[in-house]
């Protein structure tokens, strides 16, 4: 091969697949070596290497050297190319694999090229990447030439090529939006403290600002929404909560609990519990549509939040003080104590710090693990009771339903029948029962479930 051809061929491959010169070059003197030992034998000792300034190629066998002519002339052209192509492939995915391996959490915007099952394809950057339908937003769908927004969530080789997935479930496209359309975030002024989120539901976002005067809600806000309703265009309509982060922790979880009024909170430092207390005109507003307020709560402010009454704590209380009586070697004082610190179930002081319970109850160890080892029993045997009422109330509440689709049913079979006399009809009226449907389940049922999954399990 003439010398400036090879120049030119690697100058080329480095500018067109962005692959190191270095690299290109120790890949076409691997490719001749795996073609001369076609010829010479998988045993022989060849050496070749590439002039890196000239593109002059040199080699030996055995010690011995080969011409040019020889190294790129006997030795099969087709083996060498077939070889050479393999190596660049290898390398221009490495190449990839670094570039985008980089920009993992990084956000992108693509064009949607097709769909492939529930798998959306995306273009950009030369590449193709996959949407998976897991890391979509649930109840939105994408169309071939759709302009999309995305974050590179896995780079991961793929036989000679590089898999890259997109997401737009995770937190972080919440973030790279606001830092695109809130200029006080990219210029570091408005920081963001944290995220918690459901994708296609709800999130909220705690932020904070190193300028005093500059209010870190209403930037993100906008001017009459404007920015932060770009943002939820962006995410199909996903409702965004912005919270005004305190490194506070309890002024921090009553902002995190907004719109709902909150009374007081009780943090548990040991097992990281905060117990919310509200009146009852705002526990479901606390709560949330199915547990999620709450729950986008306690991910935000990383606290187990437990939403409670006035009345429902000291009934906890009252009862979690019974149930701890019932553990051989505890006494009313360390079980108070207990209490207090927020250990309000047998599941809660099966996981407690030996040497936390060491120290509160002036115990020996051996005293310790014998009253872990009797909540966790305990704890089982709740466990076990809760889920068999669960199973009884489920069948209670299908037998409900089916007795309530019998009583509709009836009208309707009545109705096909030939018509009686109109005096008949009015007998038979009288004399059949009226079976009213049951209402839609509503907010309040709802809350009402929530409610009772979201308290502590009890002794």
């Amino acid at each position: 091969m003439n010398p400036a051809d090879m120049l030119r061929i690697v100058d080329s491959l480095h500018r067109e697949k962005s692959i190191d010169k270095e690299i290109v070059f120790q890949a076409i003197e691997a490719a001749l070596v795996t073609a001369a030992k076609k010829h010479y034998g998988e045993l022989a000792d060849i050496v070749v290497n590439i002039n890196r300034e000239t593109g002059e190629i040199s080699g030996t066998e055995s010690g011995q050297p080969m011409d040019e002519a020889e190294i790129s002339g006997r030795i099969g052209a087709q083996t060498a190319k077939q070889v050479i192509i393999q190596k660049i492939r290898e390398a221009e995915r490495d190449s990839l694999l670094g570039k985008f391996g980089a920009e993992i959490g990084t956000m992108i915007t693509g064009v949607v090229t097709r769909n492939e099952g529930p798998a959306t394809i995306v273009s950009f950057d030369g590449i193709e990447a996959i949407l998976p339908r897991s890391e979509q937003i649930p109840g939105e769908s994408h169309h071939p030439n759709e302009r999309v927004r995305a974050i590179i969530f896995e780079v991961k080789p793929q036989g000679s090529r590089v898999k890259v997935v997109l997401s737009r479930t995770r937190p972080q496209l919440v973030q790279r939006l606001f830092e695109q359309e809130i200029p006080e975030i990219a210029d570091g002024v408005i920081t963001i403290q944290a995220i918690a989120r459901e994708p296609g539901h709800r999130s909220k976002v705690a932020v904070s600002s190193s300028d005093q005067r500059v209010d870190c809600v209403g930037a993100c806000v906008g001017v009459r929404g404007n920015r932060i309703k770009n943002i939820v265009d962006e995410l199909a309509g996903e409702r965004i909560d912005i919270v005004r982060y305190n490194e506070d922790a309890e002024t921090l979880i009553r902002a995190a609990l907004q719109p709902a009024e909150v009374d007081q909170v009780l943090l548990c430092d040991m097992i990281g519990r905060a117990i919310v207390l509200v009146r009852e005109d705002q526990l479901s507003l606390a709560i949330g549509r199915k547990g999620q307020n709450v729950r986008l709560a306690s991910k935000l402010c990383g606290w187990d939040i437990e939403i409670m009454t006035n009345e429902e704590l000291e009934q906890q209380i009252e009862r979690a003080v019974a149930g701890f009586m019932q553990i051989e070697g505890m006494n009313e004082e360390l079980a108070q104590r207990l209490v207090e610190q927020g250990y309000l179930s047998y599941d809660d002081l099966s996981v407690i710090e030996p040497d936390a319970l060491m120290e509160m109850g002036s115990m020996t160890e051996e005293q310790v693990q014998h009253i872990v080892d009797q909540a966790d029993v305990l704890a089982q045997q709740a466990e076990k009771a809760a889920d068999e009422e669960r199973r009884r109330k489920k069948a209670e509440d299908a037998a409900a339903t089916a007795a309530a689709a019998a009583g509709e049913a009836a009208p309707t079979a009545a109705a096909s029948t030939t018509a009686a006399p109109a005096a008949g009809e009015a007998a038979e009226q009288s004399a059949s029962p009226s079976v009213e449907p049951p209402s839609p389940p509503g907010d309040s049922a709802e809350t009402t479930a929530t409610h009772e999954q979201t308290s502590t399990t009890q002794p």
